[in-house]
């Protein structure tokens, strides 16, 4: 089925790199519409960026969209996890300015304003991509893979010497509401050192210990500690289901991630993409869609943080 969101929904907060306040609003969009953010601070170019694959520049520290005008947006992939996890098709996201609020550093305030906002089932056809056969790719020792699977699981392996994360591994099925429980709550993640170097360089303006889990050696240094003693692999799975749903529809199939990130996943997508043999567009029936994440959420399924 297609969806939308019933009415528009506004979020206020700072860009995580420049520090800005960033004011964003999704609005309802019709039925073959897709993801499309908007840049509305920008007004003498084409200013529209559909969120899809092939207009991700490739950075390690976030997704970042750019169109052919140059017109860039930065920081979507937890608005985007957001709106894979609820099940949302089509929206006009508008934004005024170069990225999306950051908020808590995770996806869950998005998923329970959209959750309250309730959704609405749309006429027309709805397509999923299924994966028909092992696609990987690999930068040093990390690597990125989609294989073929009958409902849509992602897996994810982490490596950090800091003792506060050290190894962690996670794997799960996403469908039921298994996102917005188990997932959208988990913030991003960096190291001091990481945190003194990015604001040595101009970024990181607006980072807090409040909208990310900052450590140091063996000590979780962000007020409250950890959400889930998993938290940073549980928020790289969020990231890769962000990333993810910039393939144009929702994916039947089984994502593994080793020590990747956004750049790995998006090699991932362009890689699936240049193999015709690799996947199929097909037309996405009630059964195979509770097989997919959003279908199902409700206010019980929402963490206690949203």
């Amino acid at each position: 089925m297609q969806t939308t969101i019933n009415t528009s929904i506004t979020f206020s907060g700072t860009g995580l790199h420049s520090g800005r306040p960033v004011r964003m609003i999704l609005r309802p969009a019709p039925a073959g519409h897709g993801i499309k953010f908007q840049r509305v601070d920008i007004r003498d170019r084409d200013n529209l960026l559909p969120a899809h694959w092939s207009l991700v520049e490739q950075t390690p520290l976030c997704t970042r969209l750019v169109n052919g005008d140059g017109v860039d947006l930065s920081t979507v992939e937890h608005i985007m996890a957001a709106l894979a996890g609820c099940g949302i098709r089509n929206v006009l996201i508008d934004v005024d300015g170069p990225e999306v609020p950051i908020l808590d550093g995770s996806s869950a305030r998005f998923v329970a304003k959209i959750v309250q906002a309730g959704t609405r089932r749309q006429t027309g056809t709805a397509r999923l991509l299924r994966i028909v056969k092992p696609v990987r790719v690999e930068q040093g020792d990390a690597w990125a893979q989609l294989e073929p699977a009958d409902g849509f699981e992602i897996g994810f392996h982490i490596d950090f010497d800091d003792a506060a994360i050290g190894k962690q591994a996670l794997t799960l099925d996403l469908s039921n509401g298994a996102f917005v429980r188990e997932l959208s709550d988990s913030r991003t993640f960096c190291r001091q050192s990481d945190v003194n170097a990015m604001r040595d360089a101009g970024l990181a303006l607006g980072g807090t210990l409040e909208n990310a889990v900052v450590v140091d050696g063996d000590k979780v240094l962000s007020p409250g500690g950890l959400r889930h003693v998993d938290e940073p692999v549980r928020h790289k799975m969020l990231d890769a289901l962000g990333d993810l749903y910039m393939a144009g529809a929702p994916i039947l199939g089984r994502y593994t991630g080793h020590k990747a990130g956004h750049t790995l996943t998006n090699k991932l997508l362009r890689a699936v993409f240049v193999d015709d043999t690799a996947w199929r567009l097909e037309a996405c029936d009630a059964a195979t869609a509770r097989k997919l994440p959003g279908v199902g959420v409700c206010a019980a399924d929402l963490p206690m943080s949203a």
